[in-house]
């Protein structure tokens, strides 16, 4: 520090010129939290998991989640920042009869944010550590113990909407949060204002009704959540799920704060259309190598193909095109996963038809798996049904393969 600066007067400088130096690290905004507890936060996180709202991704550990100085010896600040994506596809392929499309969410387009954000938090360790060589730092990144969004909360990158999302003046919701624990005093920001107001356009458009209040998510209820399962998934969310492959955007499209916005500065974060709204049939058959070529650079690839195959199958039944039962066939009575297998019954289903009936008769007689077979047995009862004009009353919205809430997005 140099001589007849106060402590404060030096950080408050540092702090100055860092921010002036975000264009040159690649960071859209920089706040500074305070280290203390997020006591408060602890309080909803015990609540939340007595309901049993998580999802099971989270640190489990919730004295980490909400104490700093459990993960970092005698912290002084945390230094949260923000990197803007995009929210719109330029040029994007059209989803036709017979070659049907189905969509990852914006948080899955361009490079996995996990890596873009390790290496901006990298960047701007580089640079602090030229200015104080004594910086000691621990950043984290989605997968850390502390909670992004409080920290950004805290640190006046934006407010926590009631749609769970950090809401920036400057970018909407579309950004991606990191955070970096500093052993430097620098002084915190204020934390910006909620500008929600009376607004729950985020709460009434959620597909499952998994915002079950303001700032108050069911994740076991968010079908962001259950695209990223590996199981069996009820009829309910199979249905809600629409053509979604990876992640759910709808409470953030309805978003006033975000409306007209589209970030397209960070070329890591620009997506290839074809990639990010693919063919729906050439997924079912793509194996580990082909997927870690097309998707491994993706968020979306942290849970494997599977997940995102299944969901294939499902947006197939969801958009009920007939062109679909060959493919399907293959998978319900060749595919080794039996998650797989159910599923594509559960979509001949929805399809019907003499073609998707016989199929499933077929596959009725050779499953071996006891859930599976359960709805290969549902699809054929579903089929006989309606062929005998017992079939319960069908919505508009529900032959056209249409879910309340944006179940497609094509």
């Amino acid at each position: 520090m140099p001589e007849g600066q106060t402590t404060d007067r030096y950080y408050q400088q540092l702090k100055e010129e860092l921010l002036q130096a975000l264009p040159e690290l690649g960071i859209d905004k920089l706040g500074v939290a305070s280290p203390e507890p997020f006591t408060a936060l602890k309080e909803r996180l015990i609540r939340h998991r007595a309901l049993g709202r998580e999802s099971g991704f989270e640190e489990p550990d919730l004295d980490k989640r909400t104490d700093p100085s459990l993960l970092f010896d005698r912290p002084q600040s945390i230094i949260a920042i923000a990197i803007a994506y995009p929210s719109k596809l330029q040029d994007a392929p059209k989803s036709e009869p017979g070659a049907r499309r189905g969509i990852l969410s914006r948080s899955a387009w361009g490079m996995d944010y996990h890596h873009v954000l390790r290496d901006r938090l990298a960047r701007l360790e580089w640079w602090l550590r030229e200015r104080v060589p004594e910086l000691r730092a621990e950043s984290m990144v989605d997968t850390g113990e502390l909670v992004d969004r409080a920290v950004a909360e805290r640190a006046g990158i934006g407010w926590s909407g009631k749609n769970c999302a950090v809401i920036t003046p400057e970018f909407g919701s579309w950004v991606y949060l990191g955070e970096m624990i500093t052993n430097l005093p620098l002084p915190p920001d204020k934390p910006v204002t909620d500008q929600c107001g009376t607004c729950t356009k985020c709460i009434d458009a959620c597909p499952t009704g998994a915002l079950v209040g303001p700032g108050e998510l069911d994740a076991q209820r968010c079908v962001s959540f259950v695209t990223q399962t590996k199981g069996f998934v009820s009829d309910e969310m199979m249905r809600k799920i629409g053509n979604r492959l990876y992640g759910c955007d709808t409470c953030q499209i309805v978003c006033p704060v975000n409306k007209g916005l589209n970030w397209t500065h960070q070329p890591e974060l620009q997506p290839d259309p074809e990639k990010v709204k693919p063919l729906l049939v050439p997924l079912l058959t793509m194996g580990n190598r082909a997927f870690k070529e097309a998707y491994g650079s993706s968020a979306s690839a942290w849970r494997g193909r599977k997940p995102i195959q299944r969901n294939a199958v499902i947006a197939l039944g969801n958009f009920k095109d007939p062109s679909a039962v060959e493919p399907l066939r293959d998978v319900l009575l060749q595919d080794p996963r039996p998650e797989l297998r159910g599923t594509a019954a559960w979509s001949l289903g929805r399809i019907g038809g003499q073609k998707a009936a016989a199929v499933l008769e077929e596959a009725a007689g050779r499953e071996s798996d006891e859930q599976a077979l359960a709805m290969i047995r549902e699809a054929l009862a579903g089929l006989r049904a309606a062929a005998s004009g017992q079939a319960g009353e069908v919505s508009d919205q529900d032959r056209e393969g249409v879910q309340t809430g944006g179940g497609r997005t094509d």
